[in-house]
Order: C-alpha cells, then structure tokens, then sequence
C-alpha cells in the first residue's frame, strides 16, 4: 500500500455555518446558504446573490486581531484553529510541521479598498498592513504564525483548485519526509462588484437573482451558472506513524492525490486534462477504478463545465460512484473550494451518508452519473474521490479511504 495520511481533525466557515459540524448538518439537511447581496453596491450589478459566511470571521476572532488581516486571512485562522483543537493539538517539532493554505486571488478587498481610500483621501490614509493582508501567502503566513509551523508554509494559487492542490501538496511532504503534520486545505473572500461583474461579464454566474437558494444546480438541465460564494476549509495532516504513535484517532485517510494541467484553454475545461489527474490520484492510492465509490464532484452549476467533469467521472471512474455536488448548497468558494468538497468526501466516508444534490429537480441527460438527488444515501463506501478544477487548467483530484 502506497504512504498516505492520517487526517485528524477539521475546521470550517462556510456559507452554511461557521465550523464542520454546522457546515455539514446544513449540508446533511440540504438547506441552502445563497443570500441576495442588498448593499447599495450590488444595485446595479447584473448578479445580485451570493454565498456569504454564516459567521463573521471578524466576530469569531476579535475586532482588534480581524482589523490586521483581510477577510481571506480571517476566514483561515478560523478554519485552521478549529482543525488544529479537533486533531488535539498536536505535539510535534516546529520544524516538522508545515503550513499549505491555498487561495484564488488573496487579499483582494484589502487591495481593492485601499485603492479607493488612496484615491478618496490620498496616500498617507493607506493602512501600513495593506501588502500583508492583500499579498496571497497571507492566509498561509498568518496560520503558520498562529500555530508555530517552521517547516514550510506554502500557498498553491491555482484559481479553484488551489484548496484541493493544498491538500495534495500536504500529502507530497509528508511522503517525502519534510513534515510530520501539515495544516493544509483553502480560503477566499472576494464577494465585491469588481469580481462579481467580472465573473457575470464572463456568463460564469447565475442570475437567478429572484430565486437566491434555487439558483446553484449542479448537473441539473436548467443551470445558468456558478454562485459565487466565501469561506475556509482546513484539515490537518499528519504521517500515518506519527498520528498512530499518540494515539489520535482519524476520520479518514488521504490515500493519494494528483495534478494535472490543460493546457487547453484559460477558462474552458478539457476532459483529457482532468481524466489524467484522476488517474494519477488512483495510481498514487495505489487503488483501482472499482474501489471508489463516491465521487465529490466539483460541478460549479456552469453548462459546459459539469458536463465536462462527468464525462472525465465516467472515462476513468465508471458510473457505478455515487456522485454528490456540495456547491449546490454553498455556492462556489473559488480557492477554499476544492477544500471543502474534500472534507465533505472524507464526513461521507466516516458517517456513510452522502449529501443529497439540492436543486436537482431534472438532471442533464448529458450526464450518465448516478446523481444523488433527493435524499441523503446511506452506504458503506471505502473510497472516495474529490475533485477540484481551476481557470488556467489546473487540476486536482484527491482519493480517500476509511479510517
């Protein structure tokens, strides 16, 4: 059997709830955590909905601690602390435990609103934290300070599959030997109308702007798009020796992981591009097609692109895995996504039940997956498969097995 690692313990903040086990009782429940954006900012934005964080990160932390780092940044501590207290707060070596928090663009609304204050009021008004809350290793920079890491703190930029490339690269330093423990998953928090009439420029978004907790549907015939969405999702890592040496217990194992580029397009996927890091995950798992049976998938709600990931699911996977899509429910969390759609493979696993696909009312005849509508399943499933996809044709697949 190939190295894999331990992971013992999980932290959150989602449009769902602030921690993992509101995150997935609102998943579980199937309830959506899309809200319509009604500041005066949004009014005349073509997109006006999103997936917000249930709880302020800044009101978890402190208004004093929060005001030092972008939202990004907060939403990282956050998920992090409760990830490090539920794996029990390891006892390891500072020099063996890393840091590998991925992100999609960072501190952008540092960025964005220091460039309106610069403009409003002139330079001397510029906050002297502005490059270390705007600079995209902050999330990964401030975790690392928080928990004494010294091995190394790292932070894939690979648009939305930076948290699932986190995750994979965890795996690789502790199978190299560089770490004992690696605090690794994704964060992102730029729900502002630069970005979000960006993506609706692009036709990326939804506009089902009457219809906010309807309008992510992953796989269903009637998607129009993504809704973007914010939050964290980290789990912590630790070599399968050192975690059986102080007796912690485990959720689940991260069997192997691979990556992959297009090559293709900027924003368009390539079947071959993702059925390649899926292959290179379950050869690096040591395990075959047949052995995993359930499949997080990353289907954003886009009609090209769900289409795309079933047809890459059922070339090297079969249709025989269950298949669930999680951003039904919190919309697409961009870098900290592919994170989160790895600690729901690794709850399905443990729990055996997978979230039921909200807004699946028609699937897409297109896609020959067996979809998870409806109702939760329940099952015994001893490997699971996340994926996570990113603009630029960056590509993450993730295998995990039972405890």
């Amino acid at each position: 059997m190939n190295a894999g690692a331990s992971v013992t313990g999980m932290g959150a903040t989602t449009p769902l709830g602030g921690d993992v086990a509101s995150t997935w009782e609102g998943m579980l429940a199937g309830r959506s955590g899309v809200v319509a954006v009604e500041e005066e900012w949004a009014r005349e934005l073509p997109v006006r909905i999103a997936g917000r964080m249930r709880v302020d990160p800044a009101e978890v932390l402190g208004r004093v601690s929060a005001r030092r780092l972008d939202r990004c940044q907060q939403a990282a501590v956050v998920a992090a602390r409760e990830a490090w207290a539920a794996a029990g707060a390891p006892e390891v070596e500072p020099e063996r435990l890393a840091v590998v928090i991925g992100t999609g663009v960072g501190g952008v609304l540092t960025t964005l609103a220091q460039d309106d204050l610069m403009e409003a009021s002139g330079a001397r008004k510029v906050s002297p934290y502005t490059v270390p809350m705007l600079m995209p290793n902050g999330p990964a920079a401030v975790v690392s300070m928080e928990l004494g890491a010294r091995a190394g703190a790292h932070t894939p930029v690979s648009a939305c599959a930076s948290g699932a490339e986190a995750i994979a690269m965890g795996l690789d330093l502790i199978r190299l030997g560089r770490a004992d423990v690696v605090v690794a998953g994704g964060a992102e928090a730029c729900l502002h109308p630069l970005t979000m009439a960006g993506f609706g420029q692009a036709r990326a978004l939804s506009t089902r702007n009457e219809s906010p907790r309807e309008a992510s549907r992953p796989f269903d015939a009637g998607r129009d798009g993504f809704v973007l969405g914010e939050g964290a999702a980290v789990m912590v890592l630790e070599r399968e020796e050192f975690a059986a040496a102080r007796g912690a217990g485990a959720h689940a194992r991260l069997a192997g992981a691979g990556t992959s580029s297009d090559a293709h397009h900027i924003t368009a996927a390539d079947v071959a591009g993702q059925a390649r890091a899926i292959r290179l995950a379950l050869a690096s798992a040591g395990l075959a097609a047949l052995d995993v049976g359930h499949v997080s998938a990353h289907a954003t709600s886009t009609p090209i692109g769900d289409v795309t990931e079933a047809r890459s699911i059922a070339e090297t996977i079969g249709t025989h895995a269950a298949v669930t899509a999680v951003k039904s429910m919190v919309g697409h969390l961009c870098g900290a996504a592919g994170a989160l759609g790895a600690m729901a493979a690794v709850l399905a696993l443990r729990d055996g039940v997978i979230p039921a696909i909200r807004n699946l009312e028609e699937p897409d005849p297109e896609v020959k997956l067996d979809l998870v509508g409806g109702e939760p399943r329940r099952g015994r499933w001893d490997a699971a498969l996340a994926n996570a996809f990113g603009f630029g044709g960056h590509n993450a697949s993730l295998i995990f097995t039972r405890a």
